[in-house]
């Protein structure tokens, strides 16, 4: 089977979206919603999970974003391959880290900042929730990003795109990032790549 990948682009799907278009791989996009197509028993067959993404690539199934994404980046390379062994680990812990340490609280404010799934829309409160819960975490990132304009090594890699991935839904809930200027400039940096335009376009499409 062709490279395919599930999930719509407003959706964790953006994050291994953005690296095929990234990549300026040839791909079929089959835009699972998480909560409709996602539990459907011929999704289900792709991702028992029911969740997106996924991504088929010939005989290889593989579901969450960061799996894909690393895989994409080890089996496609540049822009987002990284060649040195150690480097490559730090990928992995970086993108690790966006995930533990940044995504559900991200969501929680995203959720209130949009009025979204029953919250009430609350800019202060989000940003409030943005603070407590990823204050130390950005705050990590930032002190690693003072005088670096990337995450490993001296180009955008697989680590960017991930950690930024996540950071997305900051950036979609007009969270206020500006206590972190050095995150706030290197988001700018990666979003303003091609394959981050494209599936921002993607993502807008699919909120409607």
């Amino acid at each position: 089977m062709a490279l395919t990948i599930y999930g719509i682009a407003f959706s964790r799907a953006f994050r291994s979206l953005w690296a095929v278009n990234e990549l300026g791989l040839d791909y079929t996009h089959v835009p699972t919603h998480f909560m409709k197509e996602s539990k459907q028993p011929d999704y289900l067959a792709v991702n028992p999970n029911g969740r997106v993404p996924a991504m088929v690539d010939g005989d290889l199934v593989l579901f969450e974003s960061m799996a894909i994404n690393l895989y994409l980046a080890r089996t496609y390379g540049a822009p987002l391959s990284i060649e040195d062994a150690a480097d490559e680990a730090r990928a992995v812990q970086w993108s690790f880290w966006g995930v533990t340490e940044l995504e559900s609280t991200l969501l929680r404010a995203m959720f209130t900042s949009l009025g979204l799934f029953g919250e009430e829309a609350d800019p202060e409160k989000a940003n409030e929730t943005l603070n407590k819960g990823c204050g130390r975490a950005l705050g990590v990132l930032d002190r690693h990003l003072d005088g670096r304009d990337w995450l490993v090594g001296g180009s955008f890699s697989v680590a960017d795109l991930n950690v930024a991935g996540v950071l997305n839904l900051a950036r979609t809930g007009r969270l206020d990032l500006s206590r972190w200027p050095n995150v706030s400039g290197w988001l700018d940096r990666c979003y303003d790549r091609p394959g981050a335009r494209k599936t921002l376009e993607m993502a807008r499409s699919a909120r409607g």
